[in-house]
């Protein structure tokens, strides 16, 4: 495993990379210093072993040792060193990532996945450490299981993943998250966190208490039947050239439901509706396409009620207008999900929905048309945008400076990329799900990409419920104004609340 390690990173010729990448990991008074490891010059004979690396080849020295074995002692990685010039040592530590999803280790299924794995063993061989990511709580238990670990204590050493939920912004106010700000082995600067933003989300004044690694997950899009925009004279890949165009609107969104609404057999009857959906999703996706917001944060780092400005009011006017003309209505005594069967069956073209409802094993597999899937629009004031909603990691604040070091320096590691792929997009699921290529290769690296991403802060505001509160009554035939008066007060005071 070393040799193939060692081989890659010197067909790359990036090994300082590396040392770039995790440079800040620095000295602490209770933990291991880390310092850059000094390159000794390469001698021509070294030089001529890099070269018969790169190509690969085993020939045997006139010694008997092969190539692959003088490379493995002269090149590879830069190592992390301590104070001492000694490879920082975790002391054969066992860190557990704990979530709610994963089962047993899979074997690598392409060139990533097995340069991921490579890595990820040299690195525990080189810092005496293990790392397994396993799920003990599931998604109901996450926040509770947190926070009753965090007040009480253990021996193990937890990265706790978790969700958004009401109790994990009262653990950050209540002192049971870890200041990861505090430990120097964590640049927030690094491209790896800057690429999703979920500590700026989990932030308050100079402390950070939750991370998370590279690209975001995509979420809300436009699903699209091509049969039902087919029959209705509309070419589906207009759509894909409208996004790639930036001419993907509100207006053009609009204008092809209006085309494609439909009574198909002159009863009377509408047979093919503009869109179905779960309209909570539309919402918030068409708030934040619009430049809007529920909750904002300022310069100073204080929470902002945001329901009322005028970027947000549009958006949730235009959401409902929609509603009103082309969302189809759920059968009395329907399923909350009805939506998912009228879609399947062709009774509506259009679904904003998230990319993993057409991912393998999810409801959109069992689709007999074929789809598309896009960007949700972007309105008059804003932009093509992705919500992005990652799960947070965390470390317990029962843990000494010392613990919390090590278990944050083990994760990095174990969440860098290999040398090599440090912009890859894993596209691996939508590839096995129903996604066209132009999703493929056009939506999908687009939603996780800094420039068409952003967060939001209401899930950190402590007892605001969104769904609950407000954004499930915007549906056909409410009224906006209504709905912001009877909420206005209840959100500022939670505002208030959170900003003390």
């Amino acid at each position: 495993m070393k040799q193939k390690m060692v081989r890659r990173f010197i067909a790359l010729a990036a090994a300082a990379a590396m040392t770039t990448g995790l440079a800040a990991c620095g000295s602490t008074d209770t933990a291991p210093a880390a310092t850059e490891a000094g390159a000794e010059a390469n001698t021509e004979a070294n030089a001529e072993a890099v070269t018969s690396a790169a190509a690969d080849t085993e020939a045997v020295t006139t010694e008997g040792a092969s190539t692959a074995e003088t490379e493995e002692a002269e090149e590879g990685p830069e190592i992390i060193t301590d104070a001492d010039g000694n490879p920082v040592d975790l002391g054969g530590m066992e860190v557990t990532i704990r979530d709610w999803w994963s089962g047993d280790p899979q074997e690598p299924t392409n060139d990533y996945e097995e340069a991921r794995d490579e890595w990820r063993e040299w690195c525990e061989e080189t810092y005496n450490f293990t790392v397994k990511q396993t799920a003990i709580s599931d998604w109901e238990s996450t926040p509770a299981d947190f926070v009753d670990y965090a007040t009480t204590g253990g021996d193990e050493n937890y990265v706790f993943i978790l969700r958004g939920d009401p109790a994990i912004t009262s653990a950050m106010s209540s002192g049971l998250m870890y200041d990861l700000a505090t430990l120097d082995c964590l640049d927030f600067n690094d491209p790896m966190f800057t690429a999703n933003k979920l500590h700026e989300q989990y932030s308050k004044g100079d402390s950070i208490y939750a991370m998370y690694a590279g690209m975001s997950e995509p979420r809300t899009g436009v699903y699209f039947n091509k049969r039902l925009l087919t029959e209705a004279g509309i070419d589906p890949e207009s759509i894909y050239d409208m996004q790639a165009n930036d001419e993907w609107t509100w207006d053009a969104f609009a204008d092809l439901m209006e085309k494609v609404q439909r009574d198909t057999d002159n009863d009377g009857k509408i047979d093919v509706y503009g869109m179905t959906l779960n309209e909570g999703n539309m919402t918030t996706a068409a708030v934040f396409s619009n430049g809007g917001s529920y909750i904002d944060k300022d310069e100073n780092g204080k929470y902002v009620y945001n329901l009322e400005s005028p970027e947000t009011l549009e958006a949730l006017e235009w959401t409902v207008d929609m509603f009103n003309k082309y969302d189809l209505p759920d059968p009395e005594d329907a399923e909350w999900d009805y939506y998912k069967e009228a879609f399947i069956n062709g009774m509506a073209a259009f679904m904003p929905e998230d990319e993993y409802a057409g991912t393998n094993g999810n409801f959109l597999q069992d689709m007999q048309d074929e789809v598309g899937f896009v960007m949700f629009p972007k309105g008059p004031k804003g932009k093509l945008i992705n919500v992005w909603t990652n799960n947070a990691a965390a470390i317990p604040a029962c843990y000494d400076a010392d613990k919390a070091w090590k278990i944050a320096f083990a994760w990095k590691l174990w969440n860098t990329a290999p040398e090599g792929y440090e912009d890859y997009v894993d596209l691996s699921a939508a590839r096995n799900g129903i996604f066209d290529e132009r999703a493929i290769d056009e939506t999908i690296p687009m939603m996780m990409d800094a420039d068409h991403g952003t967060i939001a802060f209401h899930d950190m505001i402590p007892n605001l419920s969104l769904g609950s509160d407000f954004v499930w009554n915007i549906a056909p035939g409410s009224t906006v104004s209504e709905q912001v008066e009877a909420i206005r007060d209840t959100w500022k005071s939670y505002v208030d609340e959170a900003n003390k």
